[in-house]
């Protein structure tokens, strides 16, 4: 496959492959820990937090200040994911959370812990658990999953 840049806007770019197709995220962050194990540690022991029916609670990813590019965010734009981050881990789930026997909607489709989600930031209420952001949401409001947490903002 062939892989170049491709300039989209002013400031936005992405990885296109030759069919035109946009293959990777517009801002690959610079990770110095996986953001994974950063929210999951940062929580702690979530055992004894009871999520009622089909409630779900996502830790919100906030990027980091370095871009693989070696940009720096300003302090205002990292503030804004506290607000605006659609991006979250999936940390807890009510018992009905995913379950939907009449198939309208989660036919085919399996949840796990730990499953980065996409998410409408209004469509959650903001909840601060061991010093860590997080969002309370219905489960039918995951709009999707996404590999990484860069691959969409």
């Amino acid at each position: 496959m062939n892989i170049s840049v491709k300039q989209t806007g002013y400031v936005r770019r992405s990885i296109v492959n030759e069919e035109g197709e946009s293959k990777m995220p517009a801002m690959l962050m610079e990770h110095d820990v996986d953001p994974k194990q950063k929210l999951l540690e940062d929580l702690g022991d979530l055992s004894n937090i009871e999520i009622f029916n089909n409630q779900i609670l996502v830790a919100v990813y906030i990027r980091p200040t370095k871009t693989k590019s070696g940009l720096y965010l300003a302090d205002r734009t990292i503030d804004e994911d506290r607000y605006q981050g659609k991006v979250g881990l999936l940390v807890g789930m009510g018992p009905s959370a995913f379950h939907d026997e009449s198939g309208q909607w989660f036919d085919q489709a399996a949840f796990n812990m730990h499953d980065w989600l996409v998410f409408r930031p209004s469509d959650g209420w903001n909840i601060t658990i061991n010093g860590v952001l997080c969002r309370m949401l219905s489960d039918t409001q995951v709009k999707m999953r996404v590999p990484a947490p860069d691959v969409a903002w």
